[in-house]
């Protein structure tokens, strides 16, 4: 079993969609000057929800290597709730993926992890994947429960689903300490905790489960720690935040990801 590696853009509240529009062809050039292989490495944007058919249309007419999709959904598919955006309406869009479960949307939002279930199986259910965020805060990492803590978020989440439905989920082990407080976890923790999660994934489920997950690292980010972070053998690529917004930084990110493909690691996607 191989995994294609895939780097991820958290865009957050950042960027309309002009300077949404700007972004993507500046990606694509980049990409396309350093003879990008998108066979080995995927590349998707997670735009806000104003600019994702913006994205949609430039990636549809240029026939652009960019996967796209969103930042929440709603666990309702239509209805009298204002504000609120379904999985259907995100998969008419040409979505491939959907954030669930992020820190900020656990912080700030009322996110528990029932309300994230349903936010998984609708995701699911319109046809794209879901990018679980899980990690542990400092009290956890202080307390020593680090590893227990984002296992038991993935276990929380996944338990009822089919070994199918798991196969169709990525996950991202996103230390909440780490989010966009320029501290990162060293390789030998991002592997550890990476490697606790598909063990995880094993025992609930099967081999190919596990084979097939693919597991992100986020937290920080950057082209200066990513050329280690992704040469651990259970870390699939990145969901990336505050690095996502510049185009440059971004694009060093995912060559350097498209590199590590060459080295025989086992992960390319063609």
């Amino acid at each position: 079993m191989t995994r294609k590696p895939l780097v991820a853009g958290n865009w957050k509240m950042n960027f309309d969609h002009l300077e949404a529009t700007y972004f993507v062809q500046k990606l694509a050039w980049l990409l396309r000057d350093a003879r990008f292989d998108a066979r080995r490495c995927e590349v998707a944007l997670m735009p806000p929800f104003t600019a994702i058919r913006s994205v949609q249309v430039l990636v549809e007419a240029d026939r652009l290597d960019l996967s796209y999709g969103a930042q929440a959904v709603s666990v309702t598919t239509q209805g009298a709730f204002t504000g609120d955006v379904s999985a259907d309406m995100l998969s008419s869009l040409g979505c491939s993926y959907v954030i669930v479960g992020h820190s900020e949307r656990r912080r700030y939002h009322p996110e528990d992890d029932a309300n994230i279930v349903d936010q998984v199986r609708g995701v699911l259910a319109a046809g794209m994947h879901p990018i679980l965020c899980v990690g542990e805060s400092f009290e956890e990492r202080r307390e020593g429960i680090a590893l227990d803590f984002a296992v038991g978020q993935v276990s929380d989440v996944t338990r009822d689903l089919s070994d199918e439905q798991a196969a169709n989920i990525l996950v991202a082990y996103e230390p909440v300490w780490a989010i966009g407080s320029g501290l990162v976890a060293t390789p030998d923790s991002a592997q550890e905790a990476a490697r606790a999660i598909r063990e995880h994934l094993r025992g609930t489920f099967d081999d190919h489960v596990a084979a097939s997950v693919r597991i992100l690292y986020g937290g920080s980010v950057t082209s200066r720690n990513a050329r280690e972070l992704i040469d651990e053998p259970d870390v699939d690529g990145f969901l990336v935040g505050g690095a996502s917004l510049d185009a440059d930084e971004f694009a060093a990110i995912a060559r350097i990801v498209e590199k590590s493909t060459r080295k025989g690691s086992g992960r390319t996607g063609r």
